[in-house]
């Protein structure tokens, strides 16, 4: 096949905002390919996987205590239940890279459903306690890897112009497998067996996957620069018409060949040997950590617990008020979908982190309140919009924006261990919050417990004002031209795609 350019498009990379300008006929909108749309859901199961283990374990958590009296009276045995699904997902992150760069997107996916499945059925038989930790350890390797591989996959079949909102899907699926959980939470209240039923259903996404995962093909991205360009341009027709798709694969050539001149075998210590990749991977790795020490599995893991913490005692009254958190961070997910490629990732990181702070306030002082012992049931529910209004801003931005951005800011060599590593982080990140919120907020108390956590979403703020640029609407080439003018110096280049970077 003869490749060619089109007239007049050389000076602009596809996919790019002047480029698209040219070409107007050229941009696509999210459902204007239904082969995409495809790829995407599929790949997002991995994110409802993500999810439903996030969100099922707070309310099977409540009857885990009253089965067995050992976790019930141990804050630190709830918290290794919760948090060793934490330990598997930093060691499925840290592997997903790898795999994903050595193996392909599709047999990681794959993976991750083999042994997700497994350690549910673990966890659903499990004699004692010490048995479902090992299962939650299983189901966290599987959400580990596919935490680092549904963004990359969804990102490399993505246009440019909607990279931001397709990405941020699985980060829907995510909220949605949250909603999802504590449905099923107050749908198995009643049924003999109940946290069982309610852990052990959440292998049946991962065989759903598994099946359809069967029938998709591998990132076009990363068979081209395995040099299997005839199977890569195949599944790039079925994405863009052929006067797109001929500058899609110049592109993808002239990156190939920026590719071959580096080193082959890219090592975790050549990320920090490079001062543009090391600049990418503080942004993006910051951007994962903060997302977590902000709070957000805490509120996730713990809301019925919080809930009960603010005087409201019923299990069923607790799993419903919840249910209605993760609705809220599903709707808020979709409104995240379409901001973040109209208002911008940086604007709407900002955004919700302002929110957070504001909320995480309204509930330290609703615990304040109810710890000086006046009017408790007024300040319950003064706890319960706090939570309500953290999700309400979290949700749309600091939910899609983090892994958003990390699918993103990396060279194609780099995209697998460097999205690997930033995983890690968050992985890494949420299992310190999650094993340490109930020994904090026994210590200190639960009310100076989210004063620290609206301290850290202030620096959160600072962090992105400082080390995160604007990505919205450039291609991978681009976004690797920003790192390279923070890293030289903006000379480097006679276009400042760092300037556009800042002052979107």
């Amino acid at each position: 096949m003869t490749i060619q350019s089109s007239p007049g498009s050389s000076s602009y990379l596809p996919g790019s905002s002047g480029y698209l300008d040219m070409f107007p006929e050229r941009r696509m909108s999210y459902f204007s390919n239904s082969y995409v749309i495809g790829l995407t859901v599929a790949a997002g199961i991995g994110g409802l996987l993500f999810g439903y283990d996030t969100g099922v374990i707070s309310g099977a958590l409540l009857y885990i205590k009253d089965e067995f009296e050992v976790v019930n009276q141990s804050s630190f045995l709830q918290e290794t239940i919760v948090s060793m699904a934490l330990v598997g997902a930093i060691i499925g992150a840290a592997a997903g890279g790898w795999i994903n760069d050595a193996y392909g997107r599709k047999k990681a996916t794959l993976l991750a459903d083999v042994v997700f499945a497994a350690g549910s059925v673990v966890m659903a038989a499990a004699p004692d306690p010490y048995v479902l930790i090992l299962g939650r350890l299983f189901v966290g390797l599987g959400v580990g890897i596919a935490s680092v591989t549904a963004p990359v996959y969804i990102a490399e079949a993505s246009p440019s112009e909607v990279r931001g909102g397709l990405v941020s899907t699985n980060v829907l699926m995510i909220t949605g497998g949250q909603f999802l959980s504590y449905l099923v939470n107050l749908a198995f209240t009643e049924v003999p067996g109940t946290w069982r039923w309610m852990l052990g259903v959440s292998g049946v996404p991962a065989v759903v996957q598994f099946c359809i995962m069967l029938c998709l093909p591998e990132s076009p991205r990363w068979l081209f620069m395995k040099n299997d360009k005839a199977k890569a341009i195949a599944i790039l027709s079925k994405i863009y018409d052929i006067a797109r798709l001929e500058d899609e694969i110049e592109n993808l050539s002239v990156a190939e060949e920026e590719e071959r001149q580096k080193r082959n075998d890219v090592k975790i210590s050549d990320v920090f040997k490079s001062k543009e990749i090391r600049l990418a991977f503080l942004a993006g790795a910051g951007l994962q950590a903060f997302q977590q020490f902000t709070g957000i599995n805490t509120v996730m893991y713990y809301s019925p617990t919080i809930v009960q913490m603010a005087g409201f005692r019923s299990n069923q009254l607790a799993l419903l008020l919840s249910l209605i958190v993760a609705a809220m961070n599903a709707a808020g997910t979709v409104l995240g979908i379409y901001l973040i490629d109209h208002f911008g990732r940086k604007k709407l990181a900002l955004s919700s982190l302002t929110g957070v702070i504001a909320s995480l306030v309204v509930l330290a002082g609703a615990f304040f309140g109810k710890s000086s012992g006046s009017s408790n049931e007024l300040f319950g529910w003064i706890a319960v919009l706090g939570l309500a209004l953290y999700i309400a801003f979290f949700s749309p931005g600091m939910g899609p924006v983090p892994w958003t951005v990390n699918s993103e800011i990396y060279p194609e060599q780099y995209r697998g261990i460097c999205g690997g590593m930033s995983a890690t982080v968050n992985w890494v990140s949420n299992l310190i919050v999650a094993e340490t919120f109930l020994s904090v907020a026994d210590a200190v108390g639960t009310g100076w417990t989210f004063v620290i956590l609206a301290c850290i979403a202030v620096l959160a703020f600072v962090f992105v004002i400082v080390y995160v640029p604007e990505t919205v609407g450039l291609t991978f080439v681009e976004v690797e031209q920003i790192w390279k003018e923070r890293a030289w110096g903006s000379g480097y280049n006679t276009e400042s795609l760092l300037e556009r970077g800042n002052d979107n």
